[in-house]
């Protein structure tokens, strides 16, 4: 089990979730302590346990360009590797010893599941509204953002009504990242995405891109959607992203996420530190702006 864990681990990534967290310590303190390290760590081994379950359940075959821990050893290997990730994360977590901080992990990690619940759920419905997307995608995504910030604010020892402050500028940053890799899903690069293109297509999922393409369709272009699923996954995956981009979607859902990157930024002006500093915070939401994986 433990070979997955470092497996998985070392792939990379993006290391965003950490990251917040120590650049909402930033922001109240000049050194870092031990305990927002131990934070920051079980910040990302927790979403790391995340993705080993979701790939699972998404049958995907890769991650971050490599093989899926799934596919290269076994699902029941990947289902206890998780398992035995989540232990290690309420370990660090138990060593910091923050009764707050815990409180708060329990309920981001109970509103992730049922976002993942709510994901899989909209895959066998015809229509989802974008309404229920949006607060899907807060849950699964936004709210472990929201947490890595308003944990690493807790740590520094703001006060209550910054640390929540934080938590929705959080909610902000999951908003506009995740329709961002809702839109990379479809029209990234595999080189850069590093995960097949056109995965959510195929499996019908209900993204904001989906959704509003339904919306803006007539019934008999709705027909011929229907009717492409009975060919290849590349015909398939063509089909519907020349419909996304005929109609409009792809251009609103880019611009969704913007909007919701201008509203992160224009957030970070409330916050004037005396003793830190915002510009790590800054880079990172200017980062994910412009991302391209």
């Amino acid at each position: 089990m433990y070979e997955p864990i470092s497996y998985i681990l070392s792939l990379g990534g993006k290391r965003i979730r950490p990251a917040m967290v120590l650049a909402a310590y930033k922001l109240y303190k000049k050194e870092y302590s031990p305990e927002v390290m131990q934070v920051a760590q079980a910040v990302e081994m927790f979403h790391n346990f995340t993705l080993l379950h979701d790939d699972i359940m998404d049958h995907s075959p890769l991650r971050r360009g490599q093989e899926t821990v799934h596919i290269k050893w076994d699902n029941a290997t990947a289902i206890l590797s998780g398992d035995l990730l989540q232990i290690e994360v309420y370990e660090k977590l138990a060593d910091v010893g923050n009764i707050e901080i815990l409180r708060l992990f329990n309920k981001m990690a109970r509103e992730l599941c049922e976002g993942q619940m709510n994901d899989m759920r909209f895959e066998q419905m015809s229509m989802v509204s974008n309404e229920a997307y949006l607060d899907m995608i807060r849950q699964k995504t936004a709210v472990l953002l929201g947490f890595s910030l308003q944990a690493g604010a807790i740590l520094g020892g703001a006060s209550k009504e910054e640390s929540e402050k934080l938590y929705d500028l959080g909610i902000s940053i999951g908003l506009s990242f995740q329709l961002m890799d809702d839109y990379l899903d479809s029209f990234g690069e595999t080189a850069k995405v590093g995960k097949r293109i056109g995965g959510d297509i195929v499996e019908k999922k209900k993204t904001y891109l989906w959704n509003e393409m339904w919306s803006r369709i007539d019934a008999p272009t709705q027909q011929e959607i229907e009717a492409v699923y009975k060919k290849s996954d590349i015909e398939i995956i063509a089909f519907i992203k020349t419909k996304m981009t005929e109609s409009g979607a792809k251009d609103f859902t880019v611009d969704l996420a913007q909007d919701y990157t201008a509203k992160s930024l224009t957030g970070l002006d409330h916050f004037h530190t005396t003793l830190g500093d915002k510009g790590y915070l800054e880079e990172i939401v200017k980062m994910l702006s412009s991302r391209e994986s």
